[in-house]
């Protein structure tokens, strides 16, 4: 279970970028969080990850209090950060060395399959399209099986063909041993499709505005009138996150709306 507890994180040089953001996230569910420029969201993802520390409050992960990378966390960035001097296959095998060699192999191969380039275990990543090389990065992060695994914006640079395809590859490698997942996303139809939970965060300082539970069942269907109607509630909160007139639901609960998580 991850718990955070009034998190917020204030830089050296004054910017107050994340302000009293409480959750708990069950074991296995896909959490989006959305918001503007500024909301917060990156710094979230890289407290999550042990990458920065929170200035205040407190993560949990199963009881272990996160203030540095944790082996039960990976995390995928938008850029695929392959090693160049590695081949695909080694790539995905990085970091499974406490594995032995028939392990490893095979969850490389299993993890490749998955993602569509069981042909590309041998070439290089210079060899690679930009959709290849994400397939990739997502494989490598999933293959150690981690309990929680962060992705910031990892289909963004891609066209839109592209990240559908990475979408469903993404949930295909996740239903395999099912991690928590949270994607930070700009894509409202992305958070729509993958997430169970959609967090809408407002800016300056970055803090909650409302969340969004996503009752869909998967595969989920684009063209569907239940599928748009969120679309048409996220993009509500998102418009409302940047009215100052309108007050943080968590401000609401604390007056009588009690909020579910």
């Amino acid at each position: 279970m991850l718990r955070l507890d009034q998190v917020g994180k204030t830089y050296p040089n004054g910017v107050n970028a994340l302000e009293r953001f409480s959750a708990t996230i069950k074991p296995g569910e896909i959490v989006a969080v959305i918001g503007g420029s500024g909301c917060g969201k990156s710094t979230l993802l890289r407290a999550i990850a042990g990458l920065d520390r929170a200035s205040r409050g407190t993560i949990t992960l199963d009881g272990d209090v996160i203030t540095a990378p944790h082996p039960k966390i990976g995390i995928i960035f938008q850029e695929p950060r392959l090693l160049p001097w590695l081949s695909v296959a080694d790539n995905v095998a990085f970091g499974l060395d406490g594995l032995s060699k028939q392990e490893r192999t095979a969850r490389v191969t299993q993890a490749l399959s998955r993602v569509g380039l069981a042909d590309k275990a041998g070439v290089w990543p210079r060899e690679l399209s930009g959709g290849q090389a994400q397939r990739v990065a997502i494989a490598r992060a999933l293959v150690p099986r981690p309990e929680v695994l962060l992705l910031d914006e990892p289909f963004s640079a891609l066209d839109a063909f592209t990240r559908r395809d990475l979408q469903d590859h993404l949930l295909d490698l996740w239903a395999d041993s099912r991690p928590t997942l949270i994607l930070v996303t700009h894509d409202v139809d992305e958070a729509v499709v993958l997430a169970d939970r959609i967090v809408v965060m407002r800016p300056r300082p970055g803090r909650l505005f409302e969340e969004i539970p996503v009752f869909l069942s998967r595969p989920r269907d684009r063209a569907s009138a239940l599928f748009e109607d969120l679309k048409r509630r996220v993009l509500t909160a998102l418009d409302q996150s940047l009215d100052r007139a309108v007050p943080d639901r968590q401000d609401q609960a604390l007056t009588g709306e009690a909020m579910w998580w």
